[in-house]
């Protein structure tokens, strides 16, 4: 799962700066946020942002790669992140990129 999240971080990487929440931050105020979607879009896998984000929001302080955002400032990322691992294209993209390997 490593080497997938690996993918996604590049994506992000090269690409955060174009969404409007990241005006004057830098990748590394966002990159916790874009892993904790990714991690929860599995361990979530089926069910509908509005139904987790209680959860998500509660879980963040406990997350280990969250950095020094709170919830507040981070949920737009983690959403954007959701987005994309949730997109009816994701499932694409994670066979792409197994493929690749």
């Amino acid at each position: 799962m490593a080497d997938l999240w690996n993918d996604h971080d590049s994506y992000w990487r090269n690409t955060y700066s174009t969404r409007p929440y990241a005006s004057g931050r830098t990748y590394d105020d966002l990159r916790g946020g874009y892993r904790y979607g990714y991690d929860s879009a599995t361990r979530y896998q089926g069910r509908e942002w509005d139904d987790v984000e209680a959860d998500l929001s509660r879980d963040w302080n406990a997350y280990e790669h969250r950095g020094q955002s709170t919830w507040e400032n981070i949920k737009d990322a983690v959403r954007d992140a959701w987005n994309r691992m949730t997109s009816d294209t994701a499932d694409s993209r994670t066979r792409e990129s197994r493929v690749t390997r």
